[in-house]
């Protein structure tokens, strides 16, 4: 069984909007929204359906304590703006249930503007050449494995950056699946997509230099 493990936080808008994606998908799977102390109606919202486990906020830990209650042999952790195709949990290498390999999907943004498909595009490209995911391509893997791994790094920012650092230096293939994630792209069109993508970059090189990451991360907090 897979667990989808879904990080929350105020994300009243758009939590009904996952929660009808997913339940058009296909195979044998459990949803955990892992709240972070949302203060709106998210959990009011929530299906009864679905499994809802409270956490410190912090994308990290509320990955790990989504994981620590999940019951399936394969965790996979997505934002909860992204829409899934329903035959995605059909798509999982034996690779990655044999905690052999961690995977991803091919991010797809709901945007047809070129620089959107420009940033998608680079986005799957750097699966593929430096072996490094991020949360929004949805993260696949064994959950022996990512316990083995020591779960995700609590930290306030970059946690699955630093995560897929590990991996690769233990040298954990990440496969990117037969299936796409479609991602929103609202944050791109608020800030501007080229600025957005400025800035995102720029706080990647400058925790690769050693940057402070709590800077980095209230930074951060003024694109989100």
């Amino acid at each position: 069984m897979v667990s989808i493990i879904i990080p929350i936080l105020n994300e009243e808008k758009g939590i009904r909007r996952i929660q009808e994606n997913l339940k058009t998908l296909e195979g044998e799977f459990e949803v955990i929204f892992s709240d972070g102390g949302s203060t709106d109606r998210t959990l009011e919202r929530i299906d009864p359906d679905f499994r809802v486990v409270h956490s410190p906020r912090g994308r990290g830990i509320q990955m790990n304590t989504g994981a620590k209650e999940a019951q399936g042999d394969v965790l996979f952790f997505v934002h909860s703006d992204v829409l899934l195709k329903k035959d995605v949990l059909l798509q999982i290498p034996d690779k990655i249930k044999r905690g052999e390999a961690a995977g991803c999907l091919k991010i797809v943004f709901d945007s047809s503007h070129i620089l959107m498909r420009i940033c998608g595009f680079m986005s799957n490209l750097r699966v593929k050449l430096r072996r490094i995911v991020f949360a929004d391509q949805g993260i696949l893997i064994q959950k022996k494995l990512f316990e083995k791994m020591g779960g995700m790094p609590q930290m306030p920012l970059m946690e699955d950056y630093e995560f897929s650092l590990r991996m690769k230096k233990k040298k954990i293939p990440i496969i990117r699946i037969d299936s796409s994630i479609l991602v929103s792209s609202r944050r791109f069109q608020k800030y501007g997509m080229l600025w957005t993508m400025w800035q995102m970059q720029k706080f990647q090189l400058r925790y690769r230099l050693g940057g402070d990451v709590e800077k980095i991360a209230k930074e951060y907090e003024n694109i989100r």
